[in-house]
Formats: C-alpha cells, structure tokens, sequence
C-alpha cells in the first residue's frame, strides 16, 4: 500500500523558510501572497496489513516533530 505523510509546522511556530519563499515571491513581483509556510511530504510503500497505529507510530517517533509539526496520513491505495 502507498502512504503519504503530510508534515507541516504547527500554527504559531516560527517558519524562517517561508517567510524566505514569501519575500522571494513579492521580490519577484507576484502580488496577493499573505503567506508562506514550508513543510514536506514523505512517501511511502508499506506492506497491505500495515495498521493505522503503527503508521501513526512512525509519524510520532522518527517522521515528525511533534514538539513543533502537525502531520496527516493519506493513504494512496488505489494509486497506480
């Protein structure tokens, strides 16, 4: 089965790297952008009977901070 984590830095952290996109963005001309934030995405091949648990397991051990980031689980199991 195909997963997609979605990680991304809680509401109120300070986000450096967006703020850098955002500033390159109105340097660049592009108007209408309030805001900026960075986060990642890892994808992953996981056997069939791999639970919600342990793939939450993942996300609070090693994938997220979770002092810091938010992360959501999609699971892409009819993706070809």
């Amino acid at each position: 089965m195909k997963v997609r984590i979605h990680v991304s830095l809680k509401p109120g952290v300070l986000d450096p790297q967006g703020r850098a996109v955002h500033h390159a963005l109105e340097g660049l001309g592009f108007e209408g952008v309030e805001d900026v934030r960075i986060g990642r995405t890892v994808d992953m091949k996981v056997a069939d009977d791999t639970t919600d648990a342990a793939l939450d397991d993942m996300c609070q051990k090693l994938l997220a901070n979770m002092v810091i980031e938010n992360y959501r689980i999609e699971k892409l199991e009819n993706a070809a």
